[in-house]
Order: C-alpha cells, then structure tokens, then sequence
C-alpha cells in the first residue's frame, strides 16, 4: 500500500466553477473540520510551507489553493477582496465542504476576513496571520522602501522572500534560508508563477482595501466566529499595529507576536506556531 499524500507528493486536482477552472492541492486527515489556506500576494499553491501543512494535516484535511487567475487555475483575477471572496466561497463549495476552518495569510487574511463576512455559515474558526483590516494603519499602499523588493530580479527569483518575509537579523535569514529550502522540496507537478495581469488586479485590490474610510472597521464586529491573530513583531508589508487593530475589533480574537520577526514570522517559528494553531483549532 503507498502511504498517503502529503504536501510535497499530494497531486494539483482541478474543481471547475462558472467556468475558471480552480487548482487546489488536498490532503490530510479527514476526521476534523477541513482546514481551506489562501495564499498572500504573489503567492501559488508552492510558497505553503510543508513544515506547517503536513502538521496539521495529521488531525484534518488541509486544502491548499489558488484563486482565480492564480498560477494554474484559470480565470480572470479581479481587481477587489469581495470579488476574489466570491471565487473563494465558489472553490469550497465546489469541493463539497461545509463548514471549515479558514488560514489567511497577508492578502488571503483581507479575503478570509470578507468570506466570512459574506458567508457566516460556511466558517467555524479564523487563523490570521501577517495581514490587516479593511483600512488599516498604512495599508493603502506599500512603505516606498518596501516596494521595490516585490519587484527585484534575484537568481532564484524566490530569494525576493527573504527580505521581505524575514528581518535582517543573522538568526531570521538563516529561518529563511531553511523556509526556502521546504518549499524547494517538492520537484514535480509545480505550480506556475504568478502573471504581471494577476499581480496588477491583485495590486488593485490591496490597495481599495487598505484605503481608509469612515467606519473602516465596523466590519469586524460582524466576525464572532474565534480568530487567531498572528505576526511578527516588526511586519514591513503589513505593519504589525494592524494585528493590535484585528484583535482589539474582533468579538473574540486571541493576538500572537513573535520576536525579531516580519511578515512570515510562522515559517520562522513554525513549531511554536504549529502548537498554537493545533491547540487553537482543536478546542
């Protein structure tokens, strides 16, 4: 018998809804309430970290996606966070799901947090990590030092995560080094890099959803379901006062900083996190 799938052996499946053909990788468990991640800017079903996925999915289906536009699935990616929550809501369901547990990271927090929003019913618990409200602290647009690393040519090009993923710091690089060589590991059926039309749509989505306006976070208080808020203690893509926003708004989060840490301070402690999530998703 072939042991079952994990992240780096679990084959990219295709769901079609109303005509974009999702890809999603699926493995795990299935026992708990399945666990549906949404990948951050710039990001396909390859930059999921193992060291967390296969963790968890020793107590749950873990869903990895693309939304529309993404990678290998087709589509057109829009240009706002309530349309790519549609698409979203659109895949899960398509798979036959529930109610599941949703893992948002950086831009697919700002979509986990609308889904919810849209469809209640559909989500039991909430992971955010390295991401914002609706009109957060300085979200209407990337700190102008912190741009131009999204767009720096590297040989690998996935050596553009270490800076912004990881802080300075001789211990943090090293994390990232060893995060690059996990997401390394898997060497056959790949994802496809992110397109320039999927960046500029998405780009236009980050920003109307960082642009704040009266009432930016009245939203939240819509959100009972329990969230974890999750960062590192200096975020450079989305300041970490935007995690002091999420869980001081949310009726019933719990907040997680990490030390010398920035935006992918979970795959720099991903032990650490890996405890937190399990015992938090476990209750």
């Amino acid at each position: 018998m072939s042991s079952a799938p994990t992240h780096n052996t679990a084959p990219t499946q295709f769901v079609e809804v109303d005509g974009v053909r999702f890809a999603y990788r699926r493995f795990g468990n299935p026992a708990g309430t399945p666990i549906v991640l949404l990948q951050h800017f710039m990001g396909n079903l390859d930059n999921y970290d193992p060291a967390i996925t296969d963790a968890l999915a020793l107590g749950r289906e873990v869903i990895l996606t693309d939304n529309a536009g993404v990678g290998l699935s087709t589509g057109k990616a829009p240009e706002s966070v309530a349309e790519m929550a549609r698409d979203a809501a659109s895949l899960i369901d398509a798979l036959g799901l529930e109610q599941v547990d949703l893992f948002g990271f950086s831009m697919g927090g700002y979509v986990a947090q609308q889904l919810t929003v849209d469809r209640p019913d559909l989500v039991r618990r909430l992971i955010l990590v390295g991401t914002g409200p609706r009109g957060g602290d300085g979200m209407g647009q990337l700190n102008p030092d912190v741009a131009p690393l999204f767009g720096k040519v590297y040989d690998p090009q996935d050596l553009m995560w270490l800076p912004i993923f990881f802080t300075p710091s001789e211990s943090s690089q090293a994390a990232g080094r060893r995060f690059l060589e996990r997401v390394r590991a898997r060497t056959e059926d790949r994802d496809l890099p992110v397109s320039e039309a999927t960046v500029n749509a998405h780009l236009v989505a980050a920003r109307a959803w960082g642009t704040a306006e009266r009432g930016s976070f009245d939203y939240l208080k819509e959100i009972p379901q329990p969230a974890l808020v999750v960062n590192g203690s200096n975020d450079i893509v989305v300041a970490t006062v935007n995690s002091y926003i999420l869980q001081q708004n949310l009726p019933n989060a719990e907040l997680i900083l990490f030390p010398d840490s920035n935006h992918g301070s979970h795959f720099q402690y991903y032990e650490s996190f890996i405890e937190y999530v399990t015992n938090f998703i476990d209750r």
